[in-house]
């Protein structure tokens, strides 16, 4: 997945829990209305009532859930990478505390493993039971 749809997704939704969201709700429609019009409105209504729900649980599925829609998106326009990369940098990760804005910009995760090695890696907290 594109590094700036994993930054996007997650500060959208970081976005969520702040004062800004309003106007970081209506950056982020304004992307798929100059885009994607078609479902505008069906991404607004969900990103309005996203906010309202606002546990643990549900913000990690929802970032996993709008990098998803975000790379869609990319995949269909590849051009708007830099689009994307400006509503994250001018209207997302400002509107975010700053340890917040940290993880917002180091979501990277890379890795290798050949043979029977094993890669775990996780943005949030993972267990791992193994027999």
């Amino acid at each position: 997945m594109d590094p700036i749809v994993l930054a996007a997704g997650t500060a959208l939704v970081m976005a969520m829990a702040t004062d800004a969201w309003q106007s970081d709700r209506e950056g982020a429609v304004a992307l798929w209305r100059r885009n994607r019009p078609e479902p505008a409105d069906a991404v607004e209504t969900e990103l309005m009532e996203a906010r309202r729900d606002g546990d643990a649980d549900t913000e990690q599925a929802l970032v996993g859930s709008w990098q998803v829609r975000l790379q869609q998106l990319l995949r269909a326009d590849p051009s708007l990478v830099q689009e994307i990369k400006r509503m994250v940098d001018e209207v997302l990760t400002p509107a975010l505390e700053p340890t917040d804005q940290a993880r917002v910009g180091s979501l990277v995760m890379e890795a290798t493993a050949s043979g029977h090695g094993r890669v775990y890696q996780a943005g949030r907290a993972q267990t791992i039971h193994e027999c």
